[in-house]
């Protein structure tokens, strides 16, 4: 019996997702953000390779921030689930931790060596190790913001979206998200060359987006894209935070006038930029500051 023939490629949605969407700048400004993490991992602060699991990729490094922590960022980095690691955006950690929180940039299996569903499920797997990490050099459990860019902001919304109740954590974990140039709908991704690695079909890829599934009683999140971006990503942008208010959901959107994909992480390590603003204000909606005095 032979295989069913694989979708072929839209070429529009291949420009969407793949061809359109690269700069010329983004080999050199990813550079800049390997060279900045490896500065970072080389700061008193940071702890590297802390295992959650038993895949070699299935770990997280982590940030403490000066002070008592008022909650963890765990940042999910890029790369459409089947490329890059948790090292790339090692850079962010003092951005988030500038702002009072602990940081763990995390890692996770990658399409095509784990399906998407089991990815996800390696993603949901470090809430609890992140917690009890927490404990252990804490002294105490702490608030979860889930963050990324592009896939691991697909990935950080699926965390927000999550049963905690029925996996034994209730009250549920995760008080805000911070979303950033996300996918949440990958069906138009089957008919392109992405899908080489991801191995998703209709029902897969529907069953892989959150935006359909966006549940009551969520956090606070905030969905931000460049606006410079392509048309699909825009809308991927628009789309995802529409359901997350209809569902009742406090909502937050940005689009960066101007900037691509890579361009807004450049903004958000702006603290005068207007998407650093914005990420701080969410953050502060998920995890109010400690009154003073």
């Amino acid at each position: 019996m032979t295989e069913p023939d694989a979708p072929a490629i839209d070429p529009v949605n291949e420009a969407a997702y793949v061809v359109d969407q690269r700069r010329p700048h983004w080999p050199a400004t990813i550079d800049g953000f390997i060279a900045a993490s490896a500065e970072v991992a080389t700061r008193p602060g940071f702890t590297g390779d802390l295992a959650y699991g038993s895949h070699p990729r299935e770990a997280f490094d982590w940030y403490r921030t000066a002070g008592e922590a008022r909650g963890i960022v765990a940042y999910f980095h890029p790369g459409y689930w089947q490329m890059r690691d948790r090292t790339l955006m090692r850079c962010l950690m003092p951005v988030f931790a500038d702002l009072g929180f602990d940081v763990a940039t995390v890692g996770y299996p990658l399409c095509p060596d784990a399906s998407l569903a089991s990815l996800t499920d390696s993603a949901r797997a470090v809430v609890p190790a992140l917690l009890a990490h927490a404990r252990t050099v804490r002294g105490r459990d702490l608030p979860i913001v889930a963050a990324g860019h592009s896939a691991g902001g697909h990935l950080a919304v699926e965390l927000a979206a999550t049963d905690w109740g029925a996996r034994g954590l209730a009250p549920s974990p995760i008080a805000g998200v911070v979303a950033l140039s996300g996918v949440y709908d990958l069906q138009p991704l089957v008919t392109t060359s992405l899908n080489v690695a991801l191995g998703l079909d209709a029902t897969s890829a529907r069953a892989a987006s959150p935006v359909h599934r966006v549940p009551t009683g969520a956090p606070p999140a905030l969905f931000a894209v460049g606006g410079a971006e392509t048309a699909a990503f825009l809308a991927q942008n628009r789309d995802m935070a529409a359901a997350w208010r209809a569902a009742g959901n406090r909502t937050h959107t940005l689009e960066s006038p101007g900037d691509d994909h890579f361009s807004l992480i450049l903004q958000l390590m702006d603290p005068a930029s207007p998407v650093h603003g914005a990420v701080a204000s969410l953050l502060d909606e998920a995890v109010p500051r400690p009154a003073a005095g």
